[in-house]
C-alpha cells in the first residue's frame, strides 16, 4: 500500500470514528466534500467576471463555499461595486462548469468511501448549494448517485446555506428528526446551516 492509500485509509478510519453514534441519517455536502472540484468552481467565477473586465479574488469564492450562486454574485456586487445580474451570471457560470469543468471532477476518496460504507445502514442525503443538474452529474461521475436517498439542491428551499432550510428539508424528506442527522461539510456556511438546523456536524477538511 502506497503513502496516498495509507493517508486515505487513515482519514477514513478517523471519519468513521468521529461519526459513531445513534444517527439515522448522514447528510453530505457535494462540492468540496464528496467531490474535489472547488478549484474548478472558483475558476468559473473568476473567468466570467474577467470577461466583464473585473478581477475578483478567488479566495472569496472559497470563503462563501456552499452559498447559492445567486447569493455569491450578490456578494461580489457588494464587495466590488459591480452590477452583475445574479441570475444571468449564475446561469452562465452553471453552463461553463457543466460544459468545460465537470468531467474533471475527482472524488474526495475517504468521504466517498465513508458514504459507500454507510449506505443501507443509515439514510443518505446530499445537500448542495449547486444546481440539481450539476449535482446529479457529479454524483454519477463519482458512481454514488444511486446511494443517495434524497438530494436537496439550489433554489429548492426558500433560503440556502448558511440558513437551516436545506438540511431541514433533507431531514423532512427522509423522515428523520434533525437531531438524528449528522452533517459532513467543508465550509463555514454549511456548518452554520447545520448548526441552525440543530444537527451535529463534521468538517471533513479538518479530519
Amino acid at each position: 500500500m502506497n503513502t496516498t492509500e495509507n493517508a486515505i485509509d487513515n482519514r477514513l478510519e478517523a471519519l468513521t470514528n468521529l461519526s459513531q453514534g445513534d444517527f439515522k441519517a448522514f447528510l453530505y455536502d457535494c462540492d468540496g466534500t464528496l467531490a474535489d472540484n472547488m478549484g474548478a468552481h472558483r475558476d468559473t467565477y473568476v473567468h466570467i467576471a474577467s470577461k466583464a473586465g473585473l478581477t475578483i479574488d478567488g479566495d472569496m469564492i472559497d470563503e462563501l463555499a456552499g452559498w447559492p450562486v445567486v447569493n455569491v454574485v450578490e456578494e461580489i456586487n457588494k464587495r466590488y461595486n459591480s452590477t452583475f445580474d445574479p441570475v444571468a451570471f449564475a446561469q452562465e457560470r452553471q453552463q461553463l462548469f457543466f460544459d468545460e469543468y465537470i468531467e474533471k471532477t475527482l472524488p474526495i476518496d475517504f468521504v466517498v468511501n465513508h458514504l459507500k460504507a454507510h449506505a443501507g445502514k443509515v439514510k443518505i442525503g446530499v445537500v448542495s448549494g449547486g444546481q440539481r443538474a450539476s449535482v446529479e452529474k457529479t454524483l454519477n461521475l463519482l458512481v454514488i448517485r444511486h446511494l443517495a436517498d434524497v438530494l436537496v439542491c439550489a433554489n429548492e428551499t426558500p433560503r440556502g446555506k448558511p440558513f437551516p432550510d436545506p438540511f431541514l428539508a433533507a431531514a423532512e424528506k427522509l423522515g428523520v428528526a434533525p437531531q438524528d442527522c449528522l452533517v459532513f461539510e467543508d465550509g463555514d456556511p454549511g456548518v452554520q446551516s447545520a448548526e441552525a438546523a440543530g444537527m451535529k456536524w463534521i468538517r471533513i477538511d479538518k479530519v
